[in-house]
């Protein structure tokens, strides 16, 4: 091994794996397998003196530490004189600095795809490779790049400088400077030539330099060679020392030529592959050996890319030629391309071989040149793998080193494909080179699919020569590079997972498990030592006191924390408690950090000191309720029972008190009498929110024990739970209290809590009797605490009804239990009955009822006569008693009348009679008592409720709903029963009942009387009435508008308008009267009564408009027109305030009567009035002229639309003339069914058809293939190539509907016959396509529009169609616009 063996972890360096390694200076070892090598480390590991690794004192050469940290002043390269002195066996692994455990670049590795892996085994051929790890070399190698020649070895680190060392690894140059570093970025490809006298680097922000490494200058500074503001991602000499290539994160490949012209150094640059046409992420130039420099194919310079999908092989002399281009296929996106040459021997000639893969199949390609200077490619044998490969080495023609993405390394003969062996090199935590692949140094700049390959990218992170392959990676010794950052909490929590074994690529700490563990712990002990030094010097003196306390609380609990994991509570409880002790602010910290792991049970015992520091600190915070929870999850020998006692005392903590009694001194009752616990909760009447949880303390306490649990956590010991049970019950039965006074009553603990909580007491006691083993002191015991239970309460009344009841049902589950030994006089059985059911006391009415009610449930029914309980429940009036006790004896009936007596459960009868009637397990009998008890109580039922009522009546009792009716005497509750019964609104189902129209007639009688209003809306949904009777109901009770409803639905619609028309004059006389005698009081009342009207007259002409004769519709119109003009004629000042409404309102019966009775008609009707025909026309000038600017409007419009109209017709029909009369080409002279000329078909039916799509057919041939069809006496045609192209399988569809008449869509078909000119669907759909191309509503729709509603009559121009305002109208669009306005209405 050339190096020591690490401690804690190995420091980063570069680590060679060759299958032929070349000598090295250190003494020769045997030759071990890898397991070998392992067992042997791990044997000697203890021998291992750290004084032999000491450095020699040296006055020459600096450290390598002391060369990275130079300043920036110094630009010239350090060359080391006596190289030598750096030997590796005498170097201190410990002079160099550390970094992080993983390259900032190394991406993550949970997204990396990782296969099954295949269990290691050496194979049959020994171990045919060794895994030498070499000394570490510096921090700062983050994001760096390794590359070796014969016997130099380069490294790029990520602050821009190159250590150049030799074969021995002693530093031989550091190259570049930091300022250099801090302009370029780090170093992201390095290549050195092959005669080793040039080093090539690549930096992350694009630049490119070259050194002698001879003389360590800098020869060239390039900074064109390619875009700006892209990575170096490869740089790669060729055999030409004077040429180079690169390769960018723009994915483009450039060529570099080196030329020295009058001493100047220059460099041309020539871009081989564009980035923009598929992104390159690798390169690999054909490198010969010295012995193969004459090959014939080395002339060509050959240079294989692979980019994002394929692989290319170019040779750059001489001239530029892709020889080969080879796709990839169908891969993962993420997968790594990767590229590596060999000179391999086949068939008796060396040649090259390219081995390229991406993914886990690895190509080869065998490169040849023939006698022409052609050069042929040959594909090999492929090798498949079941892992993912990130790198591809040849070792030599025969044999390669595969990477895969879980850093294991596959030794692989290519010509057997036979795994040699395996070997793991995760801990050397590789370089990956994904910052570069990203650009992350110039903003990122690089595509998506570059950047996810990139994740897995380590092409500058590998390097092989000579057999020997080069891992640079980044192993350090972690937990001190933590430190030296003062990154304490990450450095502990690495140490933890080095101390449980979970940490990843750990090397050089002992095998066994127990030393390393007591090693990592006293490591961790000084790391916190040193955290609570750290953490009280770093203590801000001024600020806030939170400031203080947010800083110990980020630390402390840390530090508790990894203390308690390393089960080191002297140390927590000594050392790092004194130093905390020294600030009163951490030291507070401190202690309160200590609960959370004492209430998990984490922290079981605590020193003295501490404990006492804790109870005064939680004490001076006043933090009790925390301090108690500490205390009973505390080991009790840890406790000062003395000092726990008194401060709970003092602080009333009982659960803390009765914790430290039970468990400390096996004490069950001291707590109990000594504590005045019962004290507390004695002689309350009312008890107050302390006295209440001390009494639910008592009572969980008093259950605890009795079953055998400890308060408040854990068990009892099970030796002690008998003695424990005896105790406390012995306790409970005292006659008397130790401290009590002279007249203290007898029982007082007993008595205590039955006050206290009657219920839970008894249910503690049921539990225990439950745990009672049946033995004669068991029985005993029982019936003891019984006879005290009914003389503590039956002999006293101080208790409450529903305690004595809460006894007593006790006693009745008790008394129930089929292995009963307890005996109870029944007499005290009818006291309590006598006691709850007494009607000489009215309160608690409610609990008493509830109490009997448990107390029978219970199984108490047995203690009493059930008749005289009975008689005594309908005498206290306890109905659910009474119900009980019916129910028992199946007289279902007379629950009815428990339900209709009381007033709380009323409501309950009609779901409870439903029930019964309708639901099985009833007797026939028990249905038809209750039926027979229900229909006795009707009447009550609907008063109760007249809606439920209905409901049942109509399921259960339909045939009896006459009978019911008629028996019902009360008029206003028969009408609310009829109209839950018949409105369907209420939401009877109709198809239950079956009853006479009189019963319905009957019911609109009664609704006149009682709810007028409602009438209309009611016969709206009303089924069953007959009209003629309904409507003499009507008008009996002047309901006008339900009159003219019931007309209008009987087909009498001029006398419904007559009925309406009379409603409307004397709403007007009325406004006429009324404004006369008080002025303006009711005037917008009745104006707004005659608007309705009018509204709902005028919706009853238009309604009916349709179906009537003009002489009809005049009938109607005019006279409600005469209605609304009659009160202007009228003279007088009083009108004068509603003649404008009125006018309005007149206006409005125009316009709607203009769209069914004619213009003339409406001016002579009105000229002929006695009154207008005299000259006067003042009052209806207004009218007047309004109708005449509406006429004059719309006759604008409609002359304005058939101008455009006309128009458009004329354009289009002269465009479909022009195509219908453009001549045909057909696209060839045959036809595309036979194939055969249509000048050769000599048949005399037979015909030519062209399509417009250039097809041409002969008739018959199209007729045979069922394209042409007869419509309406005319041949219609399809093109059949179209129609079976575009449509498949739908020809038959397409002309199943060409038959029926449809437009079938039949956009190819056009023919031209003889000299007629058709016009075809492809035109049709031309000119909808026409009009679709006008934007807006077709002025065509706009005249059907306006001619829609003219009947065969014409009656003028005004006759616009105003029908039903649900039909569809483009007017209604929102989209309709005509830029057409009315003229302006003239004024009054």
């Amino acid at each position: 091994l050339p190096g020591p063996l690490m401690d804690a972890a190995p420091e980063q360096g570069a680590c060679p794996a060759g299958a032929e390694p070349e000598p090295c200076p250190e003494p020769p070892v045997h030759r071990l397998s890898v397991a070998e090598l392992d067992r042997e480390l791990d044997c000697r590991s203890e021998l291992i003196d750290d004084k032999e690794f000491d450095i020699p004192q040296v006055d020459t050469p600096p450290t390598l530490e002391s060369i990275l940290n130079e300043t920036d002043d110094e630009e010239e390269s350090f060359i080391l004189e006596d190289p030598f002195l750096l030997n590796i066996d005498n170097t201190d692994t410990h002079s160099y600095d550390t970094s992080s455990v993983a390259s900032s670049d190394s991406g993550d590795r949970t997204h990396l795809k990782r296969k099954k892996k295949l269990p290691d085994s050496l194979s049959l051929h020994g171990s045919v490779i060794r895994l030498s790890l070499l000394k570490g070399i510096s921090a700062q190698i983050v994001s760096a790049a390794v590359s070796a020649a014969s016997n130099l070895i380069a490294v790029g680190t990520s602050h821009g400088l190159a250590l150049i060392f030799d074969q021995n690894q002693a530093l031989r140059l550091c190259l570049g400077s930091t300022a250099v570093g801090a302009q370029y970025g780090a170093i992201s490809a390095l290549s050195i030539n092959n005669d080793c006298s040039r080093l090539l680097c690549g930096f992350a922000k694009g630049q490119i330099t070259m050194w002698d490494l001879a003389s360590g200058k800098l020869l060239r500074s390039i900074t064109d060679a390619h875009p700006p503001g892209t990575a170096i991602l490869h740089i790669k000499f060729t055999d030409d020392p004077t040429l180079a290539i690169c390769n960018d994160s723009g994915g483009s490949v450039f060529e570099l030529s080196f030329k020295r012209v009058m001493g100047v150094r220059t460099c041309e640059s020539r871009c081989l592959f564009s980035g923009s046409k598929g992104e390159v992420c690798c390169i690999e130039p054909l490198h010969a050996k010295v012995e193969l420099r004459d090959h014939p194919i080395t002339q060509y310079s050959l240079l294989a890319m692979a980019s994002l999908t394929k692989i290319l092989v170019i040779g750059l002399k001489p001239s530029l030629k892709v020889w080969m281009t080879f796709p990839y296929g169908r891969m993962d996106p993420s997968s790594v391309p990767l590229l590596a040459w060999h000179f391999v021997a086949v068939q008796n000639s060396v040649n090259p071989m390219l081995a390229f893969c991406r993914g886990d199949v690895v190509h080869f390609l065998l490169v040849k040149r023939d006698d022409t200077g052609a050069i042929h490619v040959t594909k090999q044998r492929q090798l498949h793998l079941h892992y993912d490969l990130i790198n591809f080495t040849w070792i030599n023609s025969r044999t390669a080193v595969l990477l895969d993405s879980v850093e294991k390394l596959h030794v692989i003969d290519r010509q057997t494909q036979e795994e040699l062996e395996t070997i793991e090199i995760s801990e050397v935590q590789l370089v990956y080179n994904s910052s570069h692949f990203k650009s992350l140094a110039t903003g990122g700049n690089v595509s998506e699919a570059l950047a996810l390959v990139g994740e897995k990218a380590c092409y500058q992170s590998i390097s092989s020569c000579g057999g020997q392959i080069f891992y640079l990676g980044t192993k350090v010794k972690r937990v001190d590079h933590l430190l030296k950052q003062e990154r304490l909490t990450d450095a502990l929590a690495l140490a933890w997972s080095f101390y449980e074994g979970k940490a990843k690529a750990v090397v050089g700490l002992s095998g066994d498990t127990s030393k390393r563990k007591a090693i990592i712990a006293d490591r961790m002990v000084e790391i916190l030592l040193h955290y609570a030094d750290r953490t009280l010097k770093k203590c801000p003196d001024q600020g806030k006191i939170q400031v203080m306390e947010q800083h110990f609380q980020d630390v402390v609990p840390v530090i508790v924390d990894y203390c308690l994991l390393l089960q080191r509570t002297d140390l927590l409880f000594n050392q790092i408690y004194d130093k905390m002790s020294e600030n009163s602010v951490a030291k507070g910290i401190f202690l309160e950090c200590l609960e959370p792991y004492i209430l998990s049970d984490k922290l079981m015992g605590i020193t003295p000191q501490v404990m006492k520091d804790l109870l005064l600190h939680f004490q001076d915070k006043n933090r009790l309720e925390n301090l108690e929870a500490c205390i009973v999850h505390m080991d009790i020998t840890s406790l000062d029972i003395q000092q726990v006692v008194l401060l709970c005392w003092e602080n009333h903590l009982y659960d803390a008190m009765i914790y430290v009694y039970n468990s400390g001194m096996n004490d069950f009752i001291s707590p109990m009498e000594v504590g005045k616990m019962f004290k507390k909760v004695t002689n309350i009447s009312c008890f107050v929110d302390e006295q209440v949880v001390m009494g639910n303390k008592l009572l969980v306490y008093i259950s605890c024990c009795l079953a055998g649990r400890a308060y408040p956590l854990g068990d009892i010991p099970e030796d002690l739970v008998p003695l424990v049970k005896n105790q406390v019950f012995e306790f409970l039965i005292r006659l008397h209290s130790t401290e009590g006074s002279v007249d203290e009553e007898v029982y007082p603990y007993v008595r205590t809590l039955l006050h206290f909580d009657t219920r839970e007491f008894l249910n503690v006691l049921a539990l225990t009797f439950e745990d009672f083993k049946n033995d004669k002191q068991a029985v005993e015991y029982q019936q003891r605490i019984v006879d005290i239970l009914l003389k503590v309460m039956v002999e006293n009344s101080d208790f409450t009804p529903s305690q004595v009841g809460c006894l007593f049902t006790f006693l009745a589950r008790q008394l129930a239990k089929p292995n009963n030994t307890l005996f109870v006089n029944r007499t005290l059985f009818d006291q309590v009955l006598e006691f709850l059911c007494s009607p000489d006391d009215d309160s608690r009415h409610s609990e008493r009822q509830q109490v009997l009610l448990e107390l029978l449930q219970a199984g108490g029914i047995v203690q009493f006569e059930e008749s005289r309980l009975i008689q005594m429940a309908e005498k206290a009036e306890f109905y659910q008693i009474c119900e009980f006790m019916y129910e028992r004896e199946l007289r279902y009936d007379k629950i009815i009348d428990c339900y209709l007596r009381d007033p709380v459960r009323k409501e309950e009868v009609f779901n409870y009679i439903h029930n019964i009637l309708s639901m099985p397990g009833y007797s026939t009998e028990e249905k038809q008592s209750v039926w027979q008890k229900a229909l006795e109580h009707i009447e009550e039922l609907l008063l109760l409720s007249p809606c439920k009522a209905a409901d049942l009546v109509a399921i259960h009792f339909s045939e009896q709903i006459e009978t019911i009716i008629t028996n019902l005497q009360d008029q206003f509750l028969l009408f609310q029963f009829l109209r839950s019964l018949l409105d369907p609104r209420e939401g009877i189902n109709q198809d239950l009942i079956h009853l006479p129209p009189s019963i319905s007639e009957q019911f609109i009688e009664l609704l006149c009387q009682y709810s007028p209003g409602q009438v209309l809306e009611t016969l709206k949904v009303l089924e069953y009435c007959r009209l003629e009777e309904t409507i003499q109901i009507t008008q009996k009770h002047q309901l006008h508008e339900a009159s003219s409803y019931l007309l209008e639905k009987k087909g009498d619609i001029h006398g419904a308008f007559l009925v309406m028309l009379e409603v409307q004059y004397t709403e007007i006389l009325n406004m006429a009267f009324l404004t006369y005698q008080h002025g303006m009081t009711s005037e917008l009342t009745l104006l707004e009564n005659i608007e309705d009207t009018l509204m709902k007259t005028i919706a009853l002409c238009q309604r009916n408009s349709h179906n009537l004769d003009q002489q009809q519709r005049e009938a109607l119109w005019f006279p409600l027109l005469e209605a609304m003009m009659s009160p202007q004629k009228l003279s007088g000042s009083s009108q004068c305030r509603y003649s404008e409404s009125l006018k309005s309102l007149t206006m409005q019966v125009l316009n709607n009567m203009a769209a069914f009775i004619a213009l003339p008609s409406i001016l002579q009707r009105i000229l002929q009035d006695p009154v207008y025909g005299k000259g006067k026309l003042g009052e209806i000038q207004g009218l007047v002229l309004g109708m005449l600017d509406t006429f004059n409007y719309e006759q604008t419009l409609l002359e304005t639309t058939t101008n455009l109209l006309n128009h458009d017709l004329h354009w289009s029909l002269c465009n479909l003339r022009a195509s219908v009369t453009r001549g045909l080409t057909p696209k060839q002279d045959y036809c595309c069914i036979c194939l055969q000329q249509y000048k050769r078909r000599q048949e005399t039916a037979d015909e030519i058809i062209v399509f417009s799509c250039g097809h041409l057919y002969h008739s018959l041939c199209l007729l045979s293939k069922e394209c042409g069809t007869v419509t309406k006496g005319q041949m219609r045609w399809m093109c059949y190539k179209c129609n079976s192209s575009n449509k498949g399988g739908k020809l038959s569809e397409n002309f199943s509907e060409l038959k029926k008449g449809s437009g079938a869509p039949l956009a190819q078909v056009r023919f031209v016959r003889h000299s007629e000119s058709l016009l075809d669907p492809q035109q049709i759909q031309a000119f909808d396509q026409l009009c679709r191309l006008n934007r807006g509503t077709s002025r065509l729709a706009l005249l059907t529009e306006l001619s829609r509603g003219h009947s065969s009559e014409k009656h003028g121009l005004l006759s616009v169609s105003h029908g039903d305002p649900t039909t569809s109208s483009v007017f209604q669009n929102e989209n309709f616009q005509l830029h057409l306005a009315p003229p302006p209405q003239a004024e009054d």
